[in-house]
């Protein structure tokens, strides 16, 4: 709410997509696709767009700095990680959906998950060894530093 930007949560968007009940399948990359067309849109009205996704792939990344590009907005991608591996682990099987609906994953599914390295600069914030206070300290002064 402080900044005042539409906040695009992949999450959200797919069980809404599984609630409508137009895919009795898995939704793929449906919710990305939704999610980059409404940041296009609101790029493209001069907002600031703030996207949750997990963005493992490299393609998903590229696709959110496409929506960017397409309407000269800057792009800042910061990665959330937990380094801490039994804690992260802790955190996905304790994990309680905010969302009516939606199960959160497995640790199991979470492993499986493909990750692909990132190939460019981006703002990394470790959640074992960083409050949230401190990281959004640490979010607020790299985008300074890039103006």
């Amino acid at each position: 709410m402080e900044l005042g930007a539409p906040y695009l949560r992949i999450d959200t968007i797919e069980q809404a997509l599984r609630n409508s009940q137009a895919f009795t399948g898995p939704v793929y990359d449906a919710g990305y696709r939704v999610a980059y067309a409404l940041a296009t849109e609101n790029l493209r009205l001069g907002c600031t767009v703030i996207a949750d996704s997990v963005n493992p792939l490299q393609l998903t990344r590229d696709a959110w700095r496409a929506a960017a590009a397409d309407t000269n907005a800057r792009v800042f991608e910061i990665e959330v990680v937990c380094s801490d591996i039994a804690e992260h682990r802790r955190r996905v099987e304790s994990r309680k959906s905010d969302i009516p609906g939606l199960s959160p994953p497995s640790w199991q599914e979470v492993c499986a998950r493909e990750y692909q390295p990132w190939d460019r600069a981006h703002i990394v914030v470790d959640t074992a060894t960083t409050s949230v206070d401190t990281a959004i300290w640490q979010i607020r002064a790299a985008l300074q530093n890039t103006n």
